[in-house]
């Protein structure tokens, strides 16, 4: 088939599609080769999928498999294919865990085309109900989580046992940090090429909308570095024990994830019958730290409100007696001392100088282009309502917050839907999110994003900034406090990044070669 021809195919509805050589070139190593396609948000993943599928059903029958990760996303895709492919609209079936077994069951004999979540195929395939040799294309969305126990490692084994003339796609915006998320996620989908474009890349430069970055420092007063110096000697002083029974390392600084090798590690030891008081020392050290460096984490990153209502349910802890980490850190006259400094920070109605700083910049947004629709993103659900609070005083401005189902106050599926339709319809203007708004979710698009605080890992750094520029230009907006873990998860993400980028170009290179040297063997 022509190039030109992928655009004009007979499952494809007319003149729907605008013909870009980058989804070209794309689609043609799909065709030929079980895939990875790693592009940025709003640059045509679903469209790869989609012009891959009117391919296989034409050129091999069957039937498509799409995955993704959430009820909301299913039925998004499927109304997408059913925007640009020739099929009946009862030839398309979504099945999620809201469709009985048994009508599953049936339904798979019936459609062609099956939008699913993958926990459902996976129940399916062990029940016998979906038979996977039928299937000419499987693909799997957001596949970075082709990870651990998700289930679309299994079904992607099963599929390539069973299938006759198998075919694989794999989509996201990130799949992963390093080469080696990279290669599990390649390995566990049994990916023969890799496809990558990035913003830069001169095939896709035509189609970019501008998305303005910037990153906005403030300054931490002198009463929050007062109650930091409390908490940084608590830090210190369990670190220093730790280092003195040789259980941390002497050398490096020692944060949250060294602290979860050092329990990790001990937690081992104890399993295995050791019953060294030191190993149940280093532990219990450990937890406090642990405690701490999050009270520190709280203090840098999102304010007194949320230092105060942790420390207020550490206290709670250590009086109730579940926890001798939480007894202890409570017992620390310098915890007890920076408490009492936060409670007074509260009375004084002093919170973090960024939700000044928010309060700014979506004022100037809303001032500057009425008609905005702005999300605000925060690692943490206790800050959403202060950050609602804040930006609800702002004329013209209309929040709502957006949080996962989890807890009594968590939203459900449909009323997390409903939600970002009164986004759509502009009966809100802004949402609040926690980092349910990063990926699973049909989120319309946004004139500007707000990161509360900046996120170590690429992926979701990549996730947030894709609910702006896909069709008309977008900004994006980082708050740091200087000189806190924010300015290093900030270079951490962006570095992180960039490696992602450069090892994906680095594996397609190198699988070309590969297939060269074969050839020429």
């Amino acid at each position: 088939m022509d190039n030109n021809e992928y655009f004009e195919h007979s499952l494809l509805k007319k003149d729907v599609l605008e013909k870009r050589l980058y989804q070209e070139t794309i689609l043609h190593t799909t065709i030929n080769n079980n895939s990875l396609v790693v592009v940025p948000t709003g640059m045509g993943k679903t469209i790869s999928a989609v012009l891959l599928a009117a391919n296989r059903l034409d050129k091999k029958g069957g039937k498509i498999l799409f995955l993704a990760p959430t009820r909301p996303l299913v039925e998004q895709h499927k109304r997408f294919f059913n925007d640009f492919l020739e099929i009946a609209e009862g030839d398309m079936k979504v099945l999620t865990g809201k469709v009985r077994p048994e009508k599953r069951e049936k339904e798979y004999n019936k459609g062609m085309c099956f939008f699913a979540t993958p926990q459902v195929v996976q129940n399916d395939i062990i029940a016998g109900r979906i038979h996977l040799e039928e299937f000419s294309l499987v693909i799997f969305d957001e596949c970075h989580r082709a990870t651990g126990d998700y289930p679309y490692s299994f079904i992607a084994e099963m599929y390539m046992k069973k299938g006759k003339e198998p075919r694989i796609l794999g989509i996201t915006a990130s799949p992963g940090g390093s080469r080696g998320d990279i290669q599990k996620v390649i390995e566990n989908l049994f990916i023969d090429e890799v496809e990558i474009r990035t913003e830069d890349d001169e095939d896709v430069k035509p189609y970019i909308e501008s998305v303005n970055k910037e990153w906005r420092k403030v300054e931490l007063p002198e009463e929050f570095k007062k109650v930091k110096k409390l908490l940084e000697k608590a830090y210190s002083k369990r670190i220093k024990k730790l280092r003195k029974w040789d259980i941390a390392p002497k050398s490096n600084n020692v944060y949250r994830k060294e602290l979860l090798k050092i329990q990790g590690r001990l937690r081992k030891e104890i399993s295995k019958g050791e019953n060294d008081k030191l190993l149940y020392a280093g532990l219990s050290k450990s937890a406090e730290a642990m405690k701490i460096g999050h009270a520190l984490m709280l203090l840098e990153t999102q304010g007194s409100s949320s230092l105060y209502r942790y420390f207020k349910r550490l206290r709670e802890e250590a009086r109730e007696g579940k926890t001798k980490a939480a007894k202890n850190v409570m017992k620390d006259g310098n915890i007890a001392t920076a408490f009492r400094k936060t409670s007074s920070l509260l009375e004084k109605d002093m919170e973090h100088p960024k939700l000044d700083e928010l309060e700014k910049i979506v004022r100037d947004e809303i001032e500057n282009k009425p008609d905005s629709k702005i999300i605000v993103f925060s690692h943490y659900r206790d800050q959403v309502d202060k950050i609602r609070e804040t930006v609800d005083e702002i004329p013209g401005c209309d929040p709502v917050a957006f949080i996962g189902q989890a807890g009594e106050e968590g939203l459900s599926q449909n009323e997390q839907v409903e939600i970002l339709q009164g986004l759509e319809k502009g009966k809100h203007n802004t949402l609040i999110a926690t980092s349910v708004g990063e990926e699973g979710l049909d989120i319309p698009e946004v004139d500007l994003v707000v990161f509360y605080e900046p996120v170590p890992s690429e992926i979701r750094s990549i996730q947030r900034r894709g609910r702006t520029g896909r069709q008309s230009s977008g900004k994006v907006i980082v708050l740091i406090a200087k000189d806190t873990r924010d300015e290093a998860y900030y270079w951490m993400s962006k570095h992180r990044e960039r490696k992602m980028k450069e090892t994906l170009k680095d594996m397609k290179s190198e699988r070309g070669k590969e297939q060269r040297d074969l050839e020429e063997f």
